[in-house]
């Protein structure tokens, strides 16, 4: 090799080493920022939620209010121009790029803040995923970033917020990315993402946010109890059609039946109230992470609790309140588990931890997000018990979700690509178009 051709090849090799130096930093400035801003807000909300959750128990009466809530939401996003946004464009912004409001931040938060201080049913993580997604994206245009690399900085900020609130920081890192597109895995979004999420992590420890996490016994390994953990996912993987049906049934027929959307939050509501004082109970209001806390680590819950949850949730996120599907699926899986596992012959905590994460799984479409979920809220003592659910789960429970943005890629019965958002019959009738053809 002569000088000259040295020198070529030395120039070449330090080119490579600049460009990945400067994309190592800018995605470790991107993680920073949006770590940093999204670990702040995620902690401040987490506290909101959490004190008008404790406010509501020791003044019942705040259940009255949540018509007078459903009122405030509605006029609350129209002040703010964001009706009819949610989770769904989040993932929209993701897949075609275009930008998002920050005015949703203020938005989802504080509409999320009401419908728990009044009882609504409803999670936190499509508050997450809104703030978390808006924040980043606003992280990357101040950083001058451009629409492909946006789409990475929304998936960062919905990891890093989600983590601020479960303080699952590597689930979040791999739902944020795996749930918008299935089987379709961005890995250039996975160091930023977890680094962001590390970093909210840290900042919301620092600020007092203890992370979500249960204490479970696995039992040992058997073939028996295996076909049995199999069997009670598949139960919940069914369960799991179930819930997202029955929340985007209660939805449609809400807005058919009640156009206004004012009439239909007050309606609502007041249906909530109703529901409440008919069970004699509050446990079906709010998060309802007692419920799940009990059902896990106790045992114990009510046998028609999973059924009633779906119910409220359904009524409650239909008619315009605001939260989010994923804590709801926690409930709804940890309960119906510790009431089935038994008759299974599973120990009821453990087949709570087992629903749990099946429901969850067949509610997004995420196996691997799922298992990585189950191993940071209960340890990986049972890590083949879950990994066997959520493969069970997934396969049984469709082509629906929680999301009608979503995206599935791949056929969950063949090797066949069909490339559609989640939904039943949008998906079976592509399917059952494409699979003659695939075999001829």
């Amino acid at each position: 090799m002569t000088l000259e051709h040295l020198k070529r090849d030395l120039r070449a090799r330090w080119g490579l080493v600049l460009l990945y130096a400067r994309a190592l930093g800018k995605w470790l400035l991107l993680a920073t920022a949006a770590g940093v801003s999204c670990g702040l807000v995620g902690a401040l909300f987490h506290m909101a939620v959490e004190a008008v959750t404790e406010l509501r128990g020791e003044f019942p009466w705040l259940l009255y209010g949540l018509p007078l809530a459903g009122l405030a939401i509605v006029g609350l996003y129209k002040l703010l121009g964001t009706e009819g946004r949610g989770t769904n464009d989040i993932f929209d912004q993701v897949h075609q790029g275009g930008g998002i409001s920050l005015l949703l931040v203020p938005a989802i938060f504080l509409g999320t803040v009401l419908t728990h201080l009044c009882g609504g049913s409803a999670g936190r993580e499509g508050a997450a995923l809104q703030m978390g997604g808006s924040l980043g994206c606003w992280v990357g245009r101040a950083f001058g970033f451009d629409e492909r690399d946006l789409r990475v900085a929304t998936t960062t900020g919905m990891a890093a917020f989600f983590t601020a609130l479960f303080g699952t920081p590597l689930a979040a890192a791999i739902f944020s990315i795996a749930v918008v597109s299935v089987d379709s895995f961005y890995h250039a979004a996975f160091f930023p993402s977890l680094i962001g999420a590390l970093e909210a992590y840290g900042v919301s420890r620092l600020l007092g946010v203890e992370p979500a996490s249960f204490t479970v016994e696995a039992p040992a390994l058997s073939p028996g109890l295996l076909l049995r953990a199999g069997v009670l996912a598949g139960l919940c993987g069914l369960l799991s059609v179930a819930f997202c049906g029955t929340i985007r049934l209660t939805e449609r027929q809400l807005h058919k039946r009640i156009p206004n959307p004012w009439l239909r939050a007050f309606a609502g509501g007041c249906a909530v109230v109703v529901l409440t004082l008919l069970c004699g109970t509050a446990d079906y209001n709010g998060a309802g992470m007692d419920v799940i806390a009990a059902a896990v680590e106790e045992g114990t819950v009510r046998p028609a609790a999973f059924a009633l949850k779906i119910l409220f949730t359904a009524v409650t996120l239909g008619s315009g309140f605001k939260g989010g599907e994923v804590v709801p699926s926690f409930f709804v899986g940890a309960a119906f588990g510790c009431a089935a596992g038994p008759l299974l012959g599973l120990p009821p905590g453990f087949a709570a931890a087992l629903g749990l994460t099946s429901v969850f799984c067949g509610a997004t479409n995420c196996p691997l997000a799922s298992i990585a979920l189950a191993i940071e809220l209960f340890g990986s003592g049972g890590l083949l018990y879950f990994a066997l659910a959520c493969c069970v789960s997934y396969v049984l429970s469709g082509y629906g979700g929680l999301y009608s943005s979503q995206t599935i890629l791949h056929s969950k019965l063949k090797g066949l690509y069909i490339n559609v958002h989640a939904n039943d019959q949008a998906v079976e009738r592509t399917a059952a178009a494409k699979e003659p053809a695939a075999r001829g």
